[in-house]
């Protein structure tokens, strides 16, 4: 039938038009969107007919009949109401309570009309009267009530004495009448609801609240194209509900799923507003190709930013894991996916929730250990005296030593000291005493003589004055509901963030309506239809050197002042009205080491700032050719518009030595892509065997456009046109890619007797990523899985469920870029001529990088449910990957790509979750998890294996940025990600310098030995171990309490190793400097101190003392507290009386602190084991709210 009890659907009440006009008054979207409701409006009356001619049938055929000639929804209990009873009507416009009566005519079953709802339900009929036991005392009658815990009627509920067949079922008001014995007890259930069972006492009206049932909402795993219950789904896959999801204060939903699903790794290069994290599931699958799973929005992939889709309109993500899970998403599922479904209204009275935070934004990294201003200098005093007192700086008796050193620390124009003196020193002594101590007669702050013109020096925190705390407030509000034929879900989110540096913020203001109608008995149509308003601004990032706010608060001397002070100590002010900041490059003062500029003022005067318009619209048609076979047409697509401004002020002209009259560029991009499937699905039952089988067709479009140009001299300030600008740059730029992907698909799944299970999938898809020769490829999986706890030999007590299941399949990954088959070339004017230069040489033969999956595991619940996980081995191995091989320039070009080498990732992940405590009034439970990854090079080309390092035949992989964040040795055998770097041999016992291991080589290039040199350009470079960690995942717990809740949750990292490249820029040594130290420098050599691994301090070294080696290789360990929410929910007794479902007040907290192997270091950046200190620090967010449902 369409709805009935037997298939645990709610049935509502119908909508009242002064209902509906309140909701109306939230917002005209709201409006429009509210207005799907008019669908399920009353059409249907007691003087509502019916034409039947029906002979030898089932009762249930002849309720279908009814319920596609009206309105009518019958409501009933299987167990009570016998609907495969065969029977004849023949009518004829006949009144429809008629044709019930004849038709139940001679049967114990009695019918209710209520509405557009009929109820059946069992009369005790005389003979049963008679022959039930006599009770020893009269019957008491008990009337009640059942609920939901947000205070909605539940429909069907039964409820029976327990012992005995007495029952009945609640009505369409969730209320119900039964007549049982004295003392008895009621059991009270309803599928998806934990039941209840209630003494009867000397109770007559009895009101049952029941709760929902998390275990049993869990069973329904989103698959590709479909939904498939947890015990028949032979995959892997982790889940995350919508409590979990809006724990999380995040604006791009990805961020919360740190530390919550096994495999699933994250990390952020950048924590700007409007960024993005990097999302790794099960390692990475390959050497030269993208890494980043598919994004899956309501069975739609998803090519745009995360940060469009407002996480309060999630129900749950997804994320499929292996093969046999993702697999039909053929080349764009290589990497694994995430399916984010959006939420659907349920059945009762419409739902409108609003909820509403608001928080403050703040710096998350913690700083390095650093010297404050005395010890500085004191440091610094060390670094020259040392060089003085050696026959190299001149070997200078102590006092002398001592004397040369205080001068240039004091001497700002010195070119040897700190280039500024911020301390005050009485007259005749020395600003640095005998022994390296600070003067305690010196006074912080300095008066400073230029030319008779006067300064105060003081230092400024740049930390305090470069960043802020941000304010970060956010509205959400939703209108959902569901009938016997609709089901809707509209929303409006608005979102305004602050950073924690001026010049960065976020808004977004997102809509969404959300519509499935069943439109006739064999249609069902629904439209999904998102537009999102995005506007953020970013700050200046860099690479290493870049000099941005965010590398100066970590590494610059704490003796610079920000601004330009007069005599009085007050911040100067410019002819504009604008604060003086100093830019170390004027009257004599300067940063050691010829360091100008200032971060803050570039930040203050220049605009970056992105806007867009995001549409998503989606909608489907299901269409039911016979009672088992299904036809989908779904169709799909997403529109994003942005335009992108970066400007810098005219006013930079009168302090720097640039001479634009400010700069002006704009960008305008546009990504539009549209899909559309065509799916058949057959769905059988025969006894004990579940047969289903799907046919598809997938065709999926991409298309990318840019345009962009830029000038200088603004004609009118602060103008953000280009007409306005009076230079423009020739250099205008246009560009547009696209891309097609096609694919043919089947799949197969199989149970029997809900004991075992298999499936089966098969893909042929094709991309416009490779020549037509090698645009197909097929790709499959096979899974299967056994339900060992219901078989009949199994009986173990504390065991409530085991499966046991195994997959195997393969994919194939097509993301290796645009047009590498093809020989393409840039346009060049030549002399007014077209000519043509080499841009990539085509490879004709490239074709799909090939992943082979396998995953065995099993999934328990034991001890009556206060135990349940998971357990799963993978492997995955990929062939045929991507490599550029390099050429002789001679010939044209220098390089061109080939599919060469095979790698593999295979690991475990352990799930458990645990309810310690569960009662009345109090719950407990707790999860964890853990994943191993373990990453290896199978083979590589014989072309690049150009070196061997201890055995293994391989290719250095090296950042080519000047600074070279990282140097891999790649080879068979080992991690993608080994570092290959000098290794530290500790300290010259005699002097104190840095060792360094090199080998020995004979004439024959064999290695015979190892020795240590001072040079690090002459050390040996070694493999030192695996940037990979070896586990990570997340634990968490949290508690219920008379309305309290409280939650925890962390995420962590054991093992790997990363390069902290900030630790080894505070541990500087031998030069003029502007750079601080990190306070390990206190513990350096020296001849008295000769029990330390910290090299020399010494001014003027012939070799450095910190160089790249694996002396600032860090353990890339960490624990992160990802987030902690508290809340209360006030009693229903209160908020009921103010036709108020449900009121919770909450507080929460995001990113708070984290623990690593050094203070400073934060291994959360990439995976990949190295750190760059110019990026958006992790920002930390401290929000409360409230939410209300009516």
């Amino acid at each position: 039938m369409r709805n009935s009890l037997c298939r645990t659907l709610f049935v509502p009440k119908k909508y009242k038009i002064t209902h509906l006009k309140r909701i109306m008054k939230l917002s005209t979207f709201l409006l429009l969107s509210c207005t799907f409701t008019g669908f399920a409006g009353n059409v249907s009356s007691q003087n509502a007919t019916v034409t039947l001619n029906k002979r030898n049938v089932a009762v249930h055929e002849i309720l279908n009949s009814i319920e596609s000639q009206t309105n009518y929804l019958f409501i009933y209990n299987k167990k009570n109401v016998d609907v495969n009873r065969t029977t004849s009507v023949n009518a004829e416009n006949k009144a429809v309570k008629n044709v019930l009566s004849e038709l139940f005519n001679g049967t114990n079953i009695t019918y209710k009309m209520e509405g557009n709802h009929i109820v059946l339900s069992k009369r005790q009929t005389s003979s049963e009267a008679k022959s039930a036991p006599q009770p020893q005392q009269a019957q008491k009658t008990i009337t009640g009530v059942i609920k939901d815990k947000s205070g909605l009627e539940i429909i069907g509920a039964n409820i029976v004495e327990k012992g005995t067949t007495n029952g009945t079922s609640s009505d369409v008001d969730g209320k119900f009448t039964l007549s049982v014995a004295p003392g008895a007890t009621l059991l009270v259930s309803y599928i998806g609801y934990n039941s209840k069972e209630i003494k009867v006492g000397s109770q007559s009206t009895i009101n049952v609240i029941l709760e929902e049932d998390n275990q049993a909402l869990d069973e329904v795993v989103v698959v590709a194209f479909g939904k498939s219950t947890k015990e028949a789904f032979t995959g892997s896959a982790g889940i995350m509900k919508a409590d979990d999801i809006l724990k999380a204060q995040v604006s791009n939903p990805a961020q919360a799923l740190a530390g919550r699903v096994a495999g699933v790794q994250l990390s952020n290069s950048s924590s700007q507003p409007g960024s993005s994290p990097s999302i790794t599931i099960r390692g990475f699958g390959s050497i030269s190709s993208d890494t980043e799973p598919l994004i899956v929005v309501d069975g739609m992939p998803f090519d745009g930013d995360l940060n469009l889709i407002n996480s309060n309109d999630i129900e749950s993500m997804t994320v499929l894991k292996d093969a046999a899970s993702n697999a039909l998403y053929g080349a764009r599922g290589a990497n694994g996916v995430i399916m984010i479904t959006t939420k659907k209204g349920k059945s009762g009275d419409a739902k409108v929730s609003v909820d509403a935070k608001w928080g403050v934004n703040s710096n998350g990294l913690q700083n390095y250990k650093t010297t404050n201003a005395q010890q500085f200098y004191e440091t610094y005093y060390k670094m020259l005296y040392n060089y003085y007192i050696t026959e190299d700086g001149g070997g200078l008796s102590a006092n002398d030593a001592h004397a040369l050193a205080n001068q240039h620390l004091v001497n700002s124009s010195s070119g040897v000291g700190p280039g500024y003196m911020i301390y005050s020193v009485p007259n005749g002594q020395d600003f640095i005493q005998q022994g390296g101590i600070m003067n305690p007669a010196a006074t912080l702050g300095a008066l400073y003589d230029y030319n008779g013109q006067k300064f105060w020096l003081q230092p400024d925190n740049w930390e305090e004055e470069g960043l802020k705390n941000g304010f970060r407030q956010e509205y959400n509000v939703s209108v959902s509901g569901a009938s016997d034929r609709i089901n809707y879900y509209t929303s409006v989110g608005y979102l305004d963030q602050d950073g924690i540096q001026d010049g960065s913020m976020q808004k977004r203001l997102t809509a969404r309506a959300k519509l499935d109608y069943q439109a006739k008995k064999w249609l069902k149509i629904g439209a999904n239809f998102n537009y999102t308003n995005y506007n953020y601004s970013q700050t200046s990032e860099g690479t290493i050197g870049t000099g941005t706010i965010w590398s100066t608060i970590k590494t610059m001397a704490p003796i610079y002042p920000v601004y330009l002070r007069d005599e009085n100590k007050n911040i100067m002010i410019d002819q504009w009205g604008e604060k003086r900041y100093d830019f170390a490059q004027a009257y004599d003062l300067s940063r050691a080491g010829g360091v100008g500029g200032n971060c803050i003022f570039t930040n203050k005067y220049r605009f970056d700032e992105t806007t867009g318009n995001s549409f998503v619209a989606s909608g489907y048609a299901d269409i039911n050719l016979t009672k088992d076979l299904t036809f989908t047409f779904n169709a799909n697509a997403y529109d994003y518009d942005r335009r992108y401004t970066y400007a810098t002020s005219p006013f930079v002209d009168y302090y720097t030595s640039a001479s634009d009259n400010g700069y002006l560029s704009k960008s305008s991009y546009r990504t539009f892509t549209y899909n559309t499937q065509q799916l058949l699905n057959y769905n059988k039952q025969i006894d004990k065997h579940d047969i289903g089988v799907m046919l598809g067709h997938e065709y999926y479009n991409y298309k990318y456009e840019s345009l962009s140009a830029s000038g200088h001299n603004f004609g009118i300030d602060n103008s953000r046109e280009l007409a306005t600008l009076l230079n423009l740059y020739n250099t205008p730029n246009s560009y547009s890619n696209s891309y097609n992907n096609e694919g043919y698909f089947f799949r197969a799944m199989y149970n029997y007797d809900t004991k075992y299970f298999g499936s089966v999938s098969y893909r042929r898809d094709a991309s416009s990523r490779f020549s037509t020769d090698h645009r197909w490829g097929n790709f499959w999986s096979a899974g299967g899985a056994w339900l060992i706890s219901k078989e009949a030999f199994f009986n173990v007590p504390w065991v409530n469920s085991l499966k046991l299941k195994a997959s195997v399949g393969s994919q194939g990954n097509d993301n290796i870029g645009d047009y590498l088959y093809a020989d393409s070339y840039n346009v060049v004017n030549n002399d007014d001529q077209v000519a043509y230069q080499w841009r990539q040489k085509g490879s004709n033969d490239i074709t799909w990088e090939t992943n082979t999956n396998w995953n065995i595991g099993t999934e328990f619940d034991l001890f009556g449910g206060r135990l349940s996980g998971s357990l799963d081995y993978f492997y995955r191995k990929t062939s045929d990957m991507l490599f550029s091989l390099n050429t002789p320039p001679s010939i044209g070009y220098t390089s061109y790509f080939v599919n060469l080498g095979d790698m593999r990732n295979s690991g475990f992940e352990l799930v458990l979750q645990s309810t310690l405590i569960n009662n009345k009034n109090f719950k407990w439970d707790v999860n964890f998890n853990i994943s191993h990854v373990k990453n290896k090079v199978l083979s590589l080309p014989n072309e690049i294996k150009t070196t061997k390092v201890e055995g293994h035949n391989g290719y250095v992989n090296l950042d080519k940025s000047f600074v070279s964040k990282y140097k891999y040795f790649v080879a068979e055998g080992l991690s993608l990600y080994t570092w290959y770097l000098p290794k530290f041999a500790g300290l010259d016992p005699e002097t104190g310098e840095s060792l360094f291991y090199k080998d020995i080589i004979d004439g024959e290039g064999n290695v015979t030995g190892q020795e240590t040199t001072k040079d690090a350009s002459q050390a040996t470079d070694y493999l030192i171990g695996d940037a990979l960690p070896s586990f990570y995942g997340g634990l968490g717990t949290s508690l219920s309490f008379y309305g309290f809740d409280f939650s925890i949750n962390l995420n962590y990292q054991l093992g790997g190793k990363a390069y902290d490249y900030t630790y080894q820029t505070l541990m500087h040594s031998s030069g003029t400097t502007a750079t601080t130290w990190h306070t390990d420098i206190l513990k350096a050599w020296s001849p008295e101190n000769t029990n330390t691994n910290i090299p020399r301090l010494r001014f003027a070294e012939t070799y450095s003392q910190n160089p790249r080696s694996d002396r600032f290789i860090t353990n890339a360990s960490y624990l992160n507290i990802q987030n902690i929410n508290l809340g209360y929910t006030l009693p229903a007794s209160i908020t009921q009386k103010y036709n108020i479902q449900n009121i919770r007040v909450y507080f929460s907290g995001e990113n708070l602190f984290y623990f690593s192997a050094r203070r400073g270091f934060d291994p959360r950046y990439t995976l990949k084991g190295y750190s760059n200190p110019e990026l958006y620090s992790p920002i930390r967010t401290i929000s409360g709210g409230i939410s209300l449902t009516f």
